[in-house]
């Protein structure tokens, strides 16, 4: 196995050209560099993390546009998920990567009111999302109420997380010299760690939907 050694700076060029120019034409004469210095280092860091994260994918790089107005062809940035929780962007901004619960079915989202609601593991996950804040992570959702849910009170301790309709921490590092080197996969495992408790805390108070259909993690 290859070891990662990070992404070189002709990878930010490859996306920095792709937001410029976002064609079937570009990507054929870049095609190249997508393979060996983007996709390939994405590939060796994720078979690293694979041990301890589980199973990874890549996203395809082509943009669904059958119900877009924007139909460029391609995503300006690259995407892969770890089976035990974990998600990973690479772009021309830099290195990113987020976890939790991104987008709750309703049963999941009855059990993560309940639990946030209640004073005893309510106060236990405000004191993990300021932790994360602490360290630097963005705590948000897909969507959220602009109002209390239905049968909660406006005034209600935690009503930010309350009208919260999912839950993921993320974190950013823009570009610098450390991105071309091996030393870029440590910043993904330290935020996996970091991450953990949150994980953990929605992995007991609210788990899996048990929907037909739900997205569930």
């Amino acid at each position: 196995m290859v070891a990662f050694k990070g992404w070189p700076a002709e990878a930010v060029e490859f996306y920095e050209g792709l937001e410029a120019d976002n064609s079937r034409t570009y990507w054929n004469d870049h095609k190249a560099v997508y393979e060996q210095q983007v996709r390939a280092p994405m590939e060796e860091l994720l078979k690293e993390l694979a041990p301890e994260f589980g199973e990874w994918k890549i996203f395809r790089p082509y943009r669904d546009v059958r119900f877009s107005a924007d139909k460029s062809p391609y995503k300006t940035a690259m995407a892969a998920t770890l089976a035990k929780g974990g998600y990973i962007q690479f772009s021309a901004n830099g290195l990113a990567a987020g976890t939790g619960y991104y987008m709750m079915a309703a049963d999941q989202l009855q059990r993560f009111r309940q639990a946030v609601a209640d004073d005893k593991t309510g106060s236990a996950l405000e004191k993990l999302t300021a932790e994360a804040e602490r360290k630097g992570m963005t705590i948000s959702a897909h969507d959220s109420l602009k109002t209390a849910p239905k049968g909660y009170p406006k005034d209600h301790p935690r009503i930010e997380l309350l009208r919260l309709k999912g839950l993921i921490a993320w974190q950013e590092w823009p570009v610098g010299a450390w991105l071309g080197k091996a030393t870029a996969k440590k910043r993904i495992v330290d935020f996996l760690h970091c991450a953990a408790p949150l994980n953990e805390w929605l992995d007991k108070h609210v788990g899996e939907s048990t929907m037909e259909g739900a997205w569930g993690r």
